[in-house]
C-alpha cells in the first residue's frame, strides 16, 4: 500500500518534469566579421546576437578583422551591442589584422576589448566626400567635414566614456586618424587586455567581471562551456557576395553584352536569359550600396559614346571619351570615401578596356550586318541570275538557284537565255535579259 502510494505521488511529478522543456544549456557563441561592414555584414551581427540572447548564451565572441566599412551599418551594429542581454567580446585577431575606421568604433563599443598581438586599430578619421572622393578645399567642406568629424567624435566618446576608456585617446583615432599597435591601446587604456591567441582568450576570461552598458554586472563563467560557432545564412553568403562593388559591377557589365549579343543575333537565347539574370543581380548587389547617379550617368553615356564611334566614325575621339567616361564612372559609381568600398582604378581600367572592345566589336558587326544585302525572302530574289527554261513573254518558266518559278517579261526572251530577276509579284517573278 505505501509503494502503491508513493507511486502514485511521485508519477506527476516524473511526468511534469518531463513535458516541461528544460533550460538550455549556455554556450560560448562565436561569430567571425572578416571584410568591409557592410548591411549584410551588420544584419548577421545583429541576427547573432539576437540568437545568443534567445540560447541564453554566456557571451557573443566576434572575431573582428576590417578595414572599415558604411557609417551606417556601423551605428546599426554598435547600437545593438549596447542593447544586447549577453555580454559581447571583440577580439581583433589574426595577427596582422587590423580594426580600421568603423572596425575601431565597433572595438571600443564591445563589453570586452581584445586584441592579439601583432594586430592595430584606429584610423577613424571621417572623410567628407563627392562622388566618392574626399574633398578637402573651400571653406563650406571644411565646414562640413568639422560637423562630421564632430558627430563621429561625440559619438565615439559617448561609447568610450560609459566603457570607461581613454576618451582622449579614443578622440585622437578621429580627429588625428590615429592608429594604436596592440601593445598601444592596452598601454592608452582603449582596450581590456592583449591575448596571443584564442585559448589564452578564453582562459582569461573565467571568472571575468563585465560591467554591462545596461550598468549591470556579470561574472563570465568558461570552463567546459562549449563553443559554437554562428554561420552566416545561404541568402546572407549569397548576397554578401553579388553585393561586393567589384563583382557587381563586372555582373552588370557582362550582362549589357550578353543582352546586346542577343538583341543584335535573335534567336541565340541563352545569352539573354544569362544576361538578363546577370544584369538583375548586379541591380541587386548594388541595391545595398550608396550609388552615386552621376557615376551611372557616365558610365551609360559610355555606351552611347561607344556606338556614335562606329555609326558616325569620330576617328577614335568618341571611343577615347567613352573608355574616359567609363572609368570615371566606375571610380564615382560606389559613394564612399573609404576605399575599401570603392572601386579602383585598376579595376575600373581592366573593365572599361575590355568592355569598350567587346562592345565596339558586336556594334561593329551589327552595322555590317545591315549593309548586307538580303539574301531571303522576296527582296533577296532581286538581282539574282537564271536561265530561261521556256520562251518567256507575258508568262513562261524560269530556273533561279535550281527552283523553277513562273515568270513574264516586258520582250520576249528565248529559251536557254540568261534572265536576272527584276521584281517579285507573289510568286511570279519580273525578269530581263542579260545582255551578253
Amino acid at each position: 500500500m505505501r509503494s502503491a502510494l508513493q507511486f502514485r505521488i511521485l508519477l506527476p511529478v516524473f511526468l511534469f518534469g518531463a513535458l516541461v522543456p528544460r533550460p538550455a544549456e549556455a554556450v560560448i557563441a562565436r561569430i567571425d566579421l572578416n571584410g568591409a561592414i557592410d548591411p549584410i555584414t551588420a544584419e548577421f551581427v545583429v541576427k547573432s546576437i539576437d540568437r545568443a540572447e534567445a540560447e541564453s548564451a554566456e557571451f557573443l565572441l566576434i572575431r573582428l578583422q576590417t578595414p572599415g566599412g558604411f557609417g551606417m551599418s556601423m551605428e546599426e551594429i554598435i547600437s545593438r551591442m549596447l542593447n544586447s542581454k549577453v555580454p559581447v567580446v571583440v577580439y581583433v585577431t589574426p595577427s596582422g589584422a587590423k580594426a580600421a575606421s568603423a572596425g575601431f568604433f565597433v572595438l571600443l563599443a564591445a563589453d570586452v576589448a581584445v586584441m592579439a598581438p601583432g594586430t592595430n586599430t584606429g584610423a577613424a578619421h571621417p572623410l567628407m566626400a563627392i562622388g566618392g572622393f574626399p574633398v578637402d578645399g573651400g571653406e563650406a567642406a571644411k565646414t562640413l567635414t568639422q560637423k562630421i568629424t564632430s558627430n563621429a567624435t561625440a559619438f565615439l566618446r559617448s561609447i568610450a566614456s560609459k566603457r570607461n576608456r581613454n576618451v582622449a585617446e579614443a578622440e585622437k583615432g578621429v580627429t588625428e586618424s590615429k592608429s594604436f599597435t596592440d601593445a598601444e591601446a592596452l598601454e592608452k587604456n582603449l582596450i581590456d587586455m592583449v591575448a596571443k591567441d584564442e585559448t589564452e582568450l578564453l582562459r582569461r576570461l573565467d571568472g571575468y567581471k563585465v560591467h554591462m552598458f545596461s550598468g549591470r554586472e556579470r561574472t563570465l563563467r568558461v570552463r567546459d562551456q562549449p563553443v559554437a560557432d554562428y554561420e552566416m545564412t545561404t541568402r546572407q553568403k549569397f548576397l554578401s557576395t553579388i553585393s561586393q562593388p567589384n563583382l557587381a559591377l563586372l555582373l552588370g557589365l557582362a550582362g549589357l553584352i550578353l543582352l546586346y549579343f542577343e538583341f543584335s543575333n535573335p534567336g541565340f537565347v541563352a545569352p539573354g536569359v544569362i544576361g538578363a539574370i546577370c544584369l538583375l543581380l548586379s541591380i541587386l548587389g548594388f541595391s545595398f550600396l550608396p550609388i552615386n547617379y552621376v557615376g551611372a550617368l557616365l558610365i551609360l553615356l559610355a555606351i552611347g559614346l561607344f556606338v556614335a564611334e562606329v555609326k558616325v566614325q569620330g576617328f577614335g575621339i568618341l571611343g577615347l571619351g567613352g573608355v574616359v567616361s567609363m572609368v570615371i564612372g566606375m571610380l564615382i559609381l560606389v559613394d564612399s570615401p573609404d576605399p575599401a568600398l570603392r572601386i579602383g582604378l585598376k579595376t575600373a581600367l581592366s573593365m572599361a578596356l575590355p568592355f569598350a572592345i567587346i562592345f565596339t566589336i558586336l556594334v561593329v558587326a551589327m552595322f555590317k550586318s545591315l549593309k548586307q544585302a538580303v539574301t531571303t525572302g522576296d527582296v533577296g530574289m532581286v538581282g539574282l541570275i537564271g536561265i530561261a527554261d521556256t520562251e518567256i513573254n507575258s508568262g513562261g518558266r524560269v530556273k533561279v538557284r535550281g527552283e523553277y518559278w513562273a515568270a513574264r517579261s516586258s520582250t520576249p526572251i528565248p529559251p536557254g537565255r540568261p534572265v536576272r530577276v527584276i521584281g517579285v509579284d507573289n510568286l511570279l517573278l519580273k525578269v530581263e535579259e542579260v545582255k551578253e
